[in-house]
């Protein structure tokens, strides 16, 4: 091995010891050494384990950092670092056994004031090192669960975990091959992880997916696995940090017939390409046939379309899933009673109460469960400064920040911690004396956010009774799960070294699947009155963790909450979710009874204890009812009286009326936080109809089949009702929030809805042809008082936000939009979030979003465009939106000018009033809005101003489109009038009116004729204002198609003035659920910018590709600029030869109309294949059996003389499509053969017209090739613009010279447009996408 001057490589073992003090108790390390063996010499891989030269020199290597130490210690085995593999030798070393160790969740164990070589020491016996270094052998990344050599037992489950695994198998067993779901609705502490493996166990599933939201728990679920699989060599664990890779296991599943449960996050789910996310990966795990999804905290993460998707990805034909959640409000209303499993608190503790009366001697599970105790204190009642108007305590406003990170609101704040502490024997406050403050050692407080959660940390260590506690601050710079463990680490730490006890503070952390036992209570000092159940509930048992110490038990456990109606609002509704009750029926009261009796709640008024009962607590949910209409925007079943449940034979010929007016719109959706009784039956018939439906079918009487055929036909009936009554419904709210009323109690009531708006305002809000006389007739089926209540709810939030700080203000605005519902397409409410989008995309400045605009954010951002940004918002401006419905253009544009305004001032504002007497002037002097109507204006006024009084410039003229289209130098002349007469608009923004209907078919099933009215708004914009920022439909424009539109989009897709254009293909990128076929664009023009080209943005699913664009003159403009090498060889082509555009015959080429055989049903007979028919005196005709929607195509045979036009086609050969969609952008364009005795409607179109068949056939085959298809798609659905893009190669005879039709088409195609692999990978992506 030693030459004269140079040592050679040494082969390598692996060795494990121990030393046998107390501080390595139970612990070993397993380092490596090399060896002075000669691999030349001696074959390395065959050296047996624990010889002489292997034991020789480990202890060599050992001696040199022991012996100086005189530390003693055993050598218990030493192997090789080398194996054979086939013909190779490989090597390993100890990293790679200590990394199987670790994804095996065997522990290091950590030594104090020790170098770095305390690395290597693991927790563990030598049994299973010996199968970890074996592991690293056969190329396994973890060991199997039997391998670990710990002491292990079988679990023995509780009875409710019992039942709930035995309800799960037998569901699972019933469902066969089909896929069938299962929640547990199970409280924390349930112990919902091994029962859910051990569904896996006795299923004996081959692949089993855990998805969850928190992607920290991963260790929690492995620790598990390993209770539950100890004794089961054939099922590995795998996630991306313990455990094995998905590769290896599902390698293992190929090789060895492995079963394996693999852990992965949502989040990391829904960044697949799959779903629609960003990143191309994850397409093995979608892609696998999972047997069984457990998704964990079901309730997180997986209700969004994206969650939903994923969810939706996963589950294959036969796929069971199985949903976790301890606070699954908003699932519940989805599940059957067989598909689901409910353990509660109350029944939790009812068991620990019952377990010694019926197991006599038996060790009690339940024993170490402590007892909830709520407190609530009235602080608005101490500190009235901060309590909204009928709202509850703002604990944001009280725990408000300035820029030096203080408490705004300082003295305050130390008042409150002083009266926590005040010392008094008697107080029932939680650290009032010594006692107490030993009691609770170790609290958790919840606070508003980050910068509340320091400036209170600072404040508590220099209190003089808090001070004495560790303050352990975990809310950090935010609520990233990945830091969670972390901050338990320090949490764990602080408790095990603090003197006194500790405090730790929150803004969300450690709140969901953490468990610190001792915490003996919780502080709720943040959200608000609508706070969510589930959050409240997750957050309040986390001081539920059984705990004992030195033979003391924690029996009980506290919360404060210090926002009763919060508390109240709460407590109330949770008991009726666990046992899906109806409105107020006796079980619910029985179970809210039961809930008190096991969870005391106490109300402090003073000094003063109030306990609720179960009528008090009834009370509440009154408010909770309410609360929840106004969160659902009126899409409500508590909004609606028990009149629906009454509906005679006129009652329903009324409602189809209705239907008939506004159309049957979509069932109520899921509430969020309180089960409603949507069965439309009395408390009494539903209890009666969940009894007959609980008995199996064949012990069910005549009778009792017939009553419960009727209940179901009743419940149905209410919930068609509801359906036609939503559309009325959720356009009340917008309605009541911007109405003039001076007194709520006699004004704001049912009877008086519609002498609130003005008749011009009804029209425009309210759906076409449902007059005021129209909803009095509907009225009675409105519950006045929640009607009322809801009403005055929604005032009083926008009242109370008056004395908010502007940025408050304008988050608490922007919330009670966010309730509002679109009621359609022509009513669309532009959302907070998407004005926040258009304008920092346009004109910057402060956005309340984060960059992807996903959630909104504590502090505004500030997005700059240079120049545009600080000429729109300088000192002195004036901005303009141009049709406001709900006012938040204005307040984004205000708030700009606000800030730029407090940046400019002397002396920087210090109070609430001098910060609105800001706004004032900046809404008075800078901000001005054309409206629709009359409420649009009330409403804007409101939305700027709220309550008080101040000057807001509005004009709402009696016909707004009339005058833009018309009487545009009127137009101009009134907006002068408002604005000034020589004053500069610097920019003017807004989402205008899309469309008009202009006519409506007299058919019954005719579609309402409808013409684009944007443009003129976007026109007449430009004669006012320096810049324009509007957003409007896309596509049609940009390629010059559609009614109206063509000369428009030719001069404004090539306009000097045109700086930005950004592309929506798809509308729900912006407007979540209204779908515009055209897409969206937001056009920004610049009328003092002379030179040409733009910048252009392609966004679609959250992707962007911005170019620099040059202006198109006559040709079109490519949508997406990944197709702009493909387009340039179509053009190329389309030189050579011609466009395809140019062949195209008329929709009337053969003028039969749609309604031609409702009108003519005698000069047609129904055609079939095979059918005779004349063809020297009779065509065949496809067209439509009646005119509009309902109209369906099919074949007829007609007489020739039908016929008046297109007769030099009639006899030749023709290739159609669809009219509808001839290009094949949203659907098949049904592209057809049809021969020379045929004759079609407007319903078709034909592309070109052929001498012979197998021309025809030619031009199919090339019309349906890839490129072909793809160039369609270059333009928008319109004929207008059909095929311009499209080569024709004219000749599409066998002998054209050109393609070889008998031949791969594709291929040749393109070879001859020169259309490279990258290209066509490219263009086959854009046509699968379509299919």
């Amino acid at each position: 091995m030693k030459t004269k001057y140079f040592e050679e490589l040494k082969p390598k073992l692996i060795y494990v010891f121990r030393i046998n003090d107390g501080t390595h108790k139970g612990c070993l390390k397993i380092g490596e050494a090399t060896m002075g063996v000669d691999p030349d010499e001696v074959d390395i891989t065959a050296i047996v384990p624990n010889s002489k030269v292997l034991n020789k020199a480990a202890k060599n290597r050992i001696d040199q950092y022991t012996a100086t130490a005189g530390i003693a210690y055993e050598l218990l085995y030493t192997e090789s670092a080398s194996y054979r593999k086939g013909s190779r030798t490989i090597g390993f070393n100890d990293k790679d056994v200590h990394e199987v160790l670790k994804r095996s969740g065997i522990q290091r164990k950590e030594f104090k004031n020790i170098d770095k070589g305390g690395k290597e020491w693991f927790i563990t016996d030598l049994e299973t090192a010996k199968r970890a270094i074996a592991a690293v052998k056969e190329g396994r990344e973890s060991l199997n669960p039997g391998e670990i050599s710990v002491g292990r037992s079988p679990i023995e489950f509780r009875p409710e975990q019992a039942e709930a695994i035995a309800k799960t198998v037998k569901l699972y067993k019933k469902a066969g091959a089909k896929s069938r779901r299962m929640l547990w609705n199970a409280k924390m502490r349930f112990g919902k992880t091994l029962s859910a493996l051990q569904v896996t166990k006795e299923m004996q599933f081959v692949r089993t997916l855990i998805l969850t939201h928190r992607p920290v728990v991963d260790a929690g679920w492995f620790e598990d696995f390993d209770k539950i699989f100890y004794d089961s060599p054939g099922y590995a664990y795998g996630s991306k940090n313990r455990g094995a890779s998905f590769a290896s296991l599902e390698s293992r599943h190929r090789r060895e017939g492995l079963k394996y449960v693999f852990f992965a996050s949502m989040q990391d789910l829904r960044g697949s390409e799959t779903v629609g996310g960003k990143f191309d990966k994850n397409n093995d795990i979608f892609s696998t046939p999972w047997d069984y999804i457990i998704i964990d905290e079901a309730h997180e993460g997986t209700q969004t379309a994206l969650g939903k998707a994923v969810i939706a990805e996963l589950t294959k034909e036969s796929t069971k899933i199985l949903q976790l959640s301890g606070t699954p409000f908003n699932l519940m209303d989805d599940a059957t009673e067989e598909e689901m499993f409910t353990w509660d608190y109350t029944m939790e503790q009812r068991a620990k109460l019952e377990w010694d009366r019926n197991h006599f001697g038996d060790p009690n599970p339940y024993a170490g469960l402590p007892r909830m105790n709520i407190y609530t204190y009235d602080l608005g009642r101490l500190m009235h400064d901060f309590a909204d108007e009928d709202i509850a305590f703002n604990f944001k406003e009280f725990f408000r920040t300035n820029d030096n990170g203080e408490f705004l609101h300082h003295a305050d704040v130390l008042r409150f911690l002083n009266l926590l502490t005040k010392e008094d024997p008697e107080s029932m406050y939680p650290f009032a004396n010594a006692r107490y403050r030993n009691i609770f050692r170790h609290t958790l407080w919840m606070v508003p956010g980050v910068k509340a959660a320091k400036a209170l940390s600072a404040m508590l260590k220099e209190h003089p009774v808090f001070g004495n506690f560790d303050i352990v601050n975990v809310a950090g710079d935010g609520d990233e799960e990945e830091d969670r463990e972390e901050a338990l680490k320090k949490v764990n730490k602080a408790i095990t070294e603090a003197q006194h006890g500790t405090i730790t503070l929150s803004c969300g952390r450690l709140t969901t699947g953490v468990s610190v036992p001792q915490w003996m209570g919780v502080l709720m000092l943040s959200g608000s009155f609508n706070t969510a159940a589930s959050a409240y509930m997750q957050t309040i048992f986390r001081v539920q963790t059984p705990y004992s110490i030195n033979g003391l038990v924690k029996e009980d456990c506290y919360v404060f909450d210090f926002a009763p109606d919060r508390t109240l609002q709460v407590l109330a509704s949770v008991p009726r979710v666990s046992h899906k009750a109806g409105k107020t029926t006796d079980t619910q009261r029985q179970a809210l009874g039961d809930f008190l009796n096991f969870c005391p709640v106490i109300g402090m008024e003073g000094s003063v204890m109030k306990p609720y009962d179960a009528n008090k607590m009834m009370e509440q949910l009154k408010k909770a009812y309410v609360e929840r209409v106004v969160r659902n925007g009126f899409e409500d079943g508590y909004l609606y009286t028990d009149e629906l449940l009454k509906l005679d034979e006129v009652a329903v010929k009324d409602f189809d009326d209705l239907k008939g007016i506004i159309g049957q719109t979509k069932a109520i959706g899921n509430s969020g936080n309180i089960d409603v009784n949507a069965q439309g039956l009395t408390n009494e018939e539903y209890e009666e109809k969940e009894k007959l439906e609980k008995k199996k079918k064949k012990e069910l009487t005549d009778e009792e089949k017939a009553r419960l055929e009727e209940l179901k036909k009743k419940k149905k009936l209410k919930e068609d009702a509801v359906s036609i009554l939503r559309g009325i419904s959720i356009r009340m709210p917008l309605l009541i929030y911007g109405a003039t009323i001076e007194n709520e109690d006699e004004q704001l009531t049912i009877d008086n809805f519609t002498s609130l708006v003005d008749p011009q305002s009804w029209e425009e809000f309210m759906p076409r042809g449902v007059t005021k006389a129209t909803f009095n007739k509907f009225k009675r089926y409105y519950d006045p008082d929640i009607f009322a209540a809801a009403g005055k709810r929604i005032r009083a939030m926008a009242r109370a936000a008056d004395r908010l700080t502007i940025e408050g203000r304008i988050e608490r605005i922007t919330d009670i939009f966010s309730t509002f519902r679109n009621p359609d397409k022509e009513t669309v409410l532009t959302p907070w979030r998407v004005v926040n989008m258009h304008m920092s995309d346009t004109l910057g400045g402060y956005t309340f979003y984060n960059e992807d605009f996903s959630e909104t954010i504590a502090e505004p951002r500030y997005v700059e465009h240079h120049k545009v940004t600080d000429e729109v918002f300088a000192p002195g401006s004036h901005l303009l939106e141009i049709n406001s419905k709900s006012g938040l253009y204005p307040l984004y544009l205000a708030y700009n000018l606000y800030r730029r305004a407090c940046k400019n001032a002397m002396f920087s504002p210090q109070t609430l009033d001098e910060h609105l007497a800001i706004w004032d002037k900046v809404v008075a002097d800078s901000i001005f809005v054309i409206c629709k109507t009359p409420m649009a204006k009330f409403i804007t006024r409101r939305t700027l101003m709220g309550f008080r009084k101040g000057s807001v410039n509005m004009w709402a003229p009696e016909d707004l489109i009339n005058k833009i289209k018309n009487q545009p130098e009127l137009f101009i002349k009134k907006v002068h009038d408002l604005v000034g007469k020589n004053v500069k608009i610097n920019a003017i923004v807004g989402n205008p009116p899309y469309q008009e209907v202009v006519a409506q078919k007299e058919t019954a099933n005719g579609q309402k004729r409808s013409s684009s009215i944007f443009q003129h708004f976007q026109i007449l914009s430009e004669q006012l204002g320096k810049y324009t920022s509007l957003i409007y439909p896309g596509a049609r424009w940009i390629h010059r198609s559609g009614k109206g539109l063509e000369q428009f989009g030719l001069s404004q897709i090539n306009d000097p003035h045109l700086c930005l254009l950004k592309f929506f293909p798809d509308s729900t990128d912006v407007f979540k659920e209204v779908g515009i076929a055209d897409g969206l664009s937001i056009v920004m023009k610049d009328t003092h910018k002379e030179s040409y080209g733009l910048r252009y943005i392609y966004s679609k699913n959250g992707k962007e590709i911005t170019v620099n664009a040059d202006n198109p003159n006559e040709d079109l403009f490519p949508l997406n600029p990944l197709d702009n090498e493909i387009v340039s060889c179509l053009d190329a082509i389309i030189v050579k030869y011609n466009s395809l555009h140019e062949s195209v015959l008329s929709q009337k080429l053969f003028s039969i109309e749609s309604d031609f055989v409702e009108r003519n049903p005698t000069l047609v007979r129904e055609y079939n294949e095979g059918d005779y028919f004349d063809p020297e005196l009779e065509i065949k005709l496809f067209t439509n059996d009646k005119a509009g929607k309902s109209g369906r195509a099919r074949w007829y045979v007609a007489s020739k003389n039908v016929i008046t036009t297109g007769l030099e086609h009639l006899n030749r050969w023709k290739v159609i499509v669809s009219s509808a969609n001839a290009g094949g952008q949203k659907r098949s364009n049904q592209i057809a053969i049809v021969d020379n005795h045929s004759a079609f409607g407007r319903s078709r179109v034909a592309l070109k017209t052929f001498a012979t068949e197998q021309e025809a056939k030619n031009f199919f085959k090339y019309a349906t090739s890839e490129i072909i298809r793809f160039a369609f798609l270059l333009t928008d659905e319109s004929l207008t613009s059909l095929a311009k893009k499209v080569p024709d190669l004219l000749d599409y005879s066998n002998a054209n010279g050109i393609i070889d039709y008998n031949g791969d088409v594709n291929v040749q195609l393109y070879e001859l447009f020169g259309i490279d692999d990258r290209n066509q990978q490219h263009l086959r992506e854009i046509l699968a996408s379509k299919e």
